[in-house]
């Protein structure tokens, strides 16, 4: 039986139904091997050689396809088609022979499909090929073009910016774009502007509302009408004439579908519609692939299959009518840069399971999967004819014209299934007009003046961040979630509401950038090396010239930052941060004056914590401090040290410092330089801070008495992570801040209780029950633990990933997630401690290291074949 290695054991149970017993279908689990995180693992001086480790929790996987080779020896490499399938296909095949699994006469293949469906899979058998060489040096060159930049530009930042993390090839470029939008925010200014509307009603008294568009004989411009007094003047000119209808014209248009779905564009519509993020959308998006139900996620590419158009056709045709079917099937072509046209799109296997018939539990599936569907279909669905009406009316002399517009939809075509979203939703001209003749009088019936001030614009949503990359050529689709999630799991940015905010840490990560790597920051430069990348995995360009190239002008520019100073750094970061962090006063004063000492200038400072903030010069003897954040007279300073009371002698005051509000009893001294404090927890205004919550939060830790079990004191209190409850050196978080205050002694045991999941401790409860596991019985339960939410069965625990709810968790996606973690296996075996021996010699030591080090080495071999697929590995 051959051997057939997937990447996902849900991807092998499928396919090894389809190729029954004759096969052996194995998972590789991903990616069996990858550069060590360590300095060294691309050596830029011999050939940008790489050296590759095979990670631990691969071993085991590695071993099993090795021993079934064993039994049969022939290999074919079935993994995902596009270029990081390909670069796991080739990892596989290189690792397998450094342990000699394969052998001079062992026949390896690669196989690709694009839908894991029974013809899909039978027919990509009979057409085997080899590992296709360009993709896999693409892959090699984005390996070794991140890493390269990872882990010599990352260093540069910890040592000149404290506090930064680290920096990454096109996660930085995108961080630029969220900064540089949120920097046109707060520079916008706006600017008022009125529009005066009038309902008219027809002689039939059917009424219509029209916008004024001419005043004086003049057609008006947008700030024509700049001020209240300007649309009173312009209403008193409509009140004083009478009107008449001065033309109708209606024109036929038509409106055409939306292509079916690639990666990005998913993307973007599952954020509009559902607020998914990027990375929900591909979760869900990768099961239902692995079940067979659609084609491969990851695609750029707009084409459909023929014989999948043609099903289109025919389900359209049976289930609306053969009006709805186009003469000739419609064809898309990909306007995106870099676009990979031998892809085709995402859509259903079948055409003609809608998502009634859908057999899946998960709600972010099915809502998915409608959406593929209803949008794949509409795609190939005749256009919407509509009618377009524009009305005219006039004034008897001229000098007043308003206008009325409207549609009607004759046929709605492609709109009877599926609409796609905007992004930025105007007053349209959808609205429906009543029957109106030309010639006839319009009678006021009210007139309307609306004050209207120009908008900033908005801030970037997963959704418009991608289709702005994809826009520029940033990136690959198969990462723009990997991108924006990195970005926010580093502290650069905050998502809140669906839209993305950068952080201080942000701003400061790409003003550093911007002045000091501004070439590798850039849009152009980055979409350019994507280009270069394209070309190596088309053939046409050697990937070691691309990677040349870019390191001789990057080691250079690492190098002219060695004697910078931290000093300098935040003198320049100051200077161009300026506009941001010092905008004009109301008062014309000088905005670096600091508002508490008056003497004393402000200017950024950084703290040991990472955390950035303004300061002013005259410290210790002016303590002023506010965030980067906080500008535009929005810093709280007015409530900065305000007396909220006494507490006998000690007075108790507001704060606010450079890591948000706090309260404070008495002051600093040379005695007492840091007298207690108590910040305020998350949701409390500072402008609803009194006396009496001040003492509450400086009263914290609360004691609340004596543990029953063995008298040891248990305590409530705020921590780093939120409130919590304390018994010894176990703590447990409490869901509300306000419980802190109230919590009684049964309670905390109850909470104490739940916490201890290990030892001999009470069992805590589960917090939801989901049922029996379907195939090997026991129930499994979801439960609450130490480093988050996991799913339960018998001793097997699976880690919930960060987006998923515990509430939203399906029984199919818990036995999911419990098979993946019993087939890595248990925790490793301790190894036996050696006997204590007299200490080796440091040389010795040495020496065996190097040796050891030197035996593990693993050095890129050149890979042997070809193929079309795409995907990058940012």
């Amino acid at each position: 039986m051959p051997v057939v290695v997937v990447e996902s054991p849900a991807k092998a149970k499928t396919i090894n139904k389809y190729l029954g017993s004759d096969y052996t279908v194995l998972a590789s689990y991903g990616h069996v091997r990858d550069l060590p995180p360590k300095d060294g693992s691309v050596d830029p001086e011999h050939g940008f050689e790489m050296t590759w480790e095979v990670a631990s929790d691969s071993k085991k996987h590695v071993k099993a396809i090795a021993d079934a080779l064993k039994e049969d020896n022939a290999l074919i490499l079935a993994t995902d088609p596009d270029r990081e399938g390909e670069a796991i296909s080739w990892h596989l095949e290189e690792t397998l022979r450094a342990r000699r699994a394969i052998k001079k006469d062992t026949p390896v293949s690669r196989v690709v499909f694009n839908a894991i469906t029974k013809s899909a899979v039978t027919e990509a058998m009979k057409n085997p090929r080899t590992v296709d060489e360009p993709l896999v040096h693409a892959y090699l060159a984005r390996r070794a073009l991140d890493y390269l930049v990872g882990f010599n530009l990352s260093p540069v930042l910890w040592r000149k910016l404290p506090g930064a993390k680290s920096a990454g090839r096109v996660q930085s470029v995108c961080l630029r774009l969220i900064v540089e939008r949120e920097m046109e925010i707060e520079a916008f200014r706006a600017r008022e502007y009125w529009t005066v509307t009038a309902v008219l009603e027809t002689p039939r008294g059917q009424s219509y509302e029209a916008r004024l568009v001419t005043l004086g004989g003049q057609k008006l411009d947008k700030f024509d009408l700049a001020t209240a007094t300007d649309a009173e003047l312009a209403v008193k000119a409509i009140e004083s004439r009478d009107f008449t209808v001065a033309s109708v014209e209606a024109k036929p248009a038509t409106r055409n579908p939306a292509p079916p779905f690639m990666t990005s564009t998913l993307q973007q519509e599952a954020s509009r519609k559902f607020g998914f993020g990027a990375r929900q959308t591909m979760q869900a998006a990768q099961r239902l692939y692995e079940a067979g139900i659609i084609t491969y996620m990851r695609t750029d590419g707009i084409d459909m299959a023929p014989e999948a158009v043609m099903a289109a056709r025919d389900a359209i045709k049976d289930r609306y009518g053969a009006d709805y079917v186009p003469k000739s099937p419609r064809m898309y072509k990909n306007k995106a840069k870099n676009a990979q046209e031998a892809h085709e799109c995402i859509r259903p296997t079948e055409m003609t399971r809608d998502p009634s018939k859908l057999k899946v539990t998960d709600d972010d599936q099915r809502k998915l999967y409608d959406l593929i569907w209803k949008r794949t279909i509409a795609s190939q669905m005749e256009a919407a004819r509509l009618e377009r009406t524009t009305v005219e009316v006039e004034s008897a002399d001229h000098q007043v014209a308003l206008r009325a517009t409207g549609q009607v939809v004759m046929f709605d075509g492609f709109l009877k299934v599926y609409e796609e979203g905007r992004d930025d939703v105007e007053d349209g001209d959808d609205k429906r007009l009543p029957q109106i003749t030309q010639g006839e009088p319009a009678r006021k019936d009210k007139i309307t003046p609306e004050q209207h001030f120009t908008q900033p614009p908005p801030r970037y949503t997963e959704a418009t961040l991608v289709k702005r990359m994809e826009e520029l050529g940033i990136g690959r689709p198969s990462t723009y979630a990997s991108i924006v999630t990195t970005i926010q799991d580093r502290g650069y940015v905050l998502k809140d509401k669906n839209r993305l905010i950068p952080e201080d840490k942000g701003r400061l990560v790409t003003a550093f950038l911007s002045n000091y790597f501004s070439r590798y920051v850039g849009y152009e430069f980055t979409a350019n090396l994507e280009d270069e990348l394209d070309d190596v995995s088309a053939g046409a360009r050697d990937y070691h010239e691309v990677l040349d190239r870019f390191w001789k002008d990057f080691s250079a520019a690492i190098a002219e930052t060695a004697d910078l100073r931290i000093s300098e750094v935040l003198e320049k970061i100051d200077e161009v941060l300026a506009p941001h962090l010092y905008p004009p006063r109301e008062d014309g004063s000088d905005p670096r004056i600091c508002p508490k000492c008056g003497a004393g200038r402000l200017n950024l400072k950084t703290a040991r914590s990472g955390g950035a903030f303004i300061g002013c010069t005259n410290y210790p003897d002016c303590r002023y401090t506010r965030s980067l954040s906080a500008v535009n007279g929005d810093d709280g300073s007015e409530l900065d040290g305000k007396v909220l009371g006494h507490d006998g002698e000690d007075e108790i005051s507001l704060r606010i410092g450079r890591f948000g509000p706090y309260v404070q009893r008495g002051e600093a001294t040379e005695e007492v330089p840091k007298p207690p404090r108590a910040s305020l927890p998350k949701g409390w205004k500072p402008e609803e801070i009194d006396l009496d919550k001040a003492l509450m939060l400086l009263s914290l830790p609360r004691e609340i008495g004596p543990h029953p079990e063995d008298g040891e004191t248990v305590e409530a209190g705020i921590g780093r992570y939120g409130p919590f409850v304390k018994h010894g050196k176990k703590y447990a978080n409490l869901p509300d801040v306000e419980e802190v205050f109230t919590i009684g002694m049964n309670r905390a045991v109850e909470v104490l209780a739940q916490k201890k999941t290990r030892g001999g401790g009470t069992a805590a409860k589960p917090l939801r029950q989901l049922g029996e596991h379907p195939e090997k019985g026991g129930a499994i339960d979801v439960m609450a633990g130490r480093y988050g939410p996991y799913v339960k069965w018998e001793k097997v625990n699976a880690t919930l990933p960060k987006d998923v709810e515990p509430g939203d968790v399906t029984l199919e996606q818990a036995v999911e997630l419990i098979d993946a973690k019993a087939a890595k296996g248990g925790k490793t075996k301790a190894k036996a401690a050696p006997a204590k021996t007299a200490k080796a010699p440091k040389a010795a030591g040495k020496t065996a290291k190097k040796a050891t080090a030197k035996t593990a080495k693993a050095k890129t071999a050149k890979p042997t074949a070809r193929t079309k697929s795409t995907k990058a590995a940012e």
